[in-house]
């Protein structure tokens, strides 16, 4: 990437981070209410409000830090660990994907209707956002993945030690 094309990433970077850190509290909420409502992620319904505000406030500063690095390396380790970790909640694979879809689409939604999109900067602006915003949770989603199934597979490994 050209210094000039890093420049415009890191400029849109910024404004999307403040944007986040701007309304975190009511993204938060908005994710939360959604995540004990949808039928796709059932076992959050039984968890506090407090603690899935944690869990949502996390993923969107993981996003500001990611913003900031853009390297894999800080994701990978994160949501290799919050895989493995829904899986020793008993949490099935697909609701904790579907959990970080819908926080990625609230998010986008936000973006969207908070944006006024009056010229073509902006439009790109917004579009340029939308990519960076997928780029993070795709490979949130993936590691989150990995992690869940490398548990399960260390899960089933000590469970056939045991049983000899």
């Amino acid at each position: 990437m050209s210094n000039h094309g890093a420049q415009k990433t890191s400029m849109l970077s910024g404004r999307l981070i403040r944007i986040i850190e701007s309304r975190a509290e009511e993204l938060a909420r908005g994710v939360v209410k959604n995540l004990q409502s949808s039928p796709q992620t059932c076992s959050y319904h039984g968890l506090s409000p407090d603690d899935l505000h944690h869990r949502v406030f996390e993923v969107y500063h993981d996003l500001g830090r990611w913003l900031l690095t853009n390297t894999d390396h800080t994701i990978r380790g994160r949501y290799g660990e919050l895989g493995a970790q829904r899986f020793n909640e008993g949490i099935p694979i697909a609701e904790v994907l579907w959990a970080l879809i819908l926080t990625r689409d609230y998010l986008r939604d936000y973006v969207r209707a908070s944006v006024l999109v009056d010229s073509t900067l902006e439009l790109y602006r917004q579009q340029e956002f939308h990519r960076l915003i997928g780029r993070f949770f795709d490979r949130a989603v993936c590691y989150a993945a990995e992690g869940y199934e490398r548990e399960a597979s260390r899960r089933r490994e000590d469970a056939e030690v045991m049983a000899r």
